[in-house]
């Protein structure tokens, strides 16, 4: 059987040693507001009675927030004249 988003956000949580609060800031970094519950849902384990599926619009604004994160700000393009 394939990873989970969950498994997916699981071990990028653990790799990059984040805590909750340093999540909810990556993906304010992309506009997307998720609270710290909401992750603590995410990282429950399946058979727990309030565990939450993680979507795919979840990962990746937290993918599209920690690019930002560790990268910077994409620069402008410049115009061709």
């Amino acid at each position: 059987m394939g990873l989970t988003n969950n498994d997916i956000f699981k071990k990028l949580r653990v790799a990059l040693k984040l805590r909750d609060d340093d999540i909810v800031k990556i993906c304010a970094l992309v506009d997307f507001k998720v609270s710290k519950s909401e992750l603590g849902a995410f990282f429950r384990n399946e058979d727990h009675p309030k565990y939450m599926e993680c979507g795919d619009q979840i990962l990746r604004n937290f993918l599209n927030g920690l690019v930002i994160h560790k990268r910077g700000v994409r620069p402008p393009k410049k115009k061709e004249d």
